[in-house]
């Protein structure tokens, strides 16, 4: 029995097979990967544009160390020792830390925090940045030195730059650090959110 010869298209070629139209699930995994490969480039950006230190040549009124490091109150004491600064907050310190108490956990003399203020009302980044608005305004400050770890100094500036006058100079001054990625992508993560919150009006 003989067989039907398949049939052709023009000119004796195949039909052109349709073209499967992309799954439900290949639009979803483009349009969760897009976001996540734009996230994962603005982390290595992030990490390889962390800001450093600032010379102690560069003046300011004033110096601000947030807590969290014990490299970065010795770096905001050296500001005020090298007369970069006439004068250092301390934002977010216990609410039962004295200075004598803070001299000894350093191992220095009381003598050398005499021009140093606690902070005590801060409790984050956010209250870090208010605490600092209200020490500024109160000494009438035109420009201050922001001493914090590296991958912490732009969501800090982001802070400032929502409660501090326009007309107030703030210098980044990063204690050397070496963040673990896990650390680095969070801090990049909680930057990203505060700043997309900010853009919508986020107080």
């Amino acid at each position: 029995m003989s067989r039907k010869p398949a049939s052709r298209g023009t000119f004796g070629r195949s039909a052109p097979a349709k073209r499967r139209k992309p799954s439900l699930l290949m639009w979803l995994a483009r349009v969760v990967a897009l976001p996540v490969l734009a996230w994962m480039l603005g982390l290595i950006w992030f990490s390889l544009t962390l800001p450093g230190a600032a010379p102690l040549g560069l003046k300011s009124d004033g110096v601000v160390v947030l807590t969290g490091g014990a490299g970065r109150f010795r770096r905001g004491l050296a500001v005020v020792e090298s007369g970069a600064a006439r004068r250092m907050l301390v934002s977010g310190v216990g609410e039962k830390t004295s200075r004598r108490q803070l001299a000894a956990a350093f191992g220095i003399a009381t003598r050398r925090l005499r021009t140093t203020d606690l902070g005590y009302q801060a409790v984050d980044t956010r209250s870090n940045a208010e605490e600092t608005a209200r020490w500024v305004a109160e000494h009438d400050f035109k420009s201050i030195r922001l001493v914090t770890s590296a991958s912490h100094m732009r969501r800090a500036r982001l802070e400032l730059s929502r409660v501090l006058p326009r007309g107030v100079t703030v210098l980044s001054d990063a204690v050397p650090s070496e963040p673990k990625a896990p650390g680095l992508a969070f801090e990049y993560t909680k930057w990203l959110a505060r700043r997309g919150a900010l853009l919508l009006g986020a107080a």
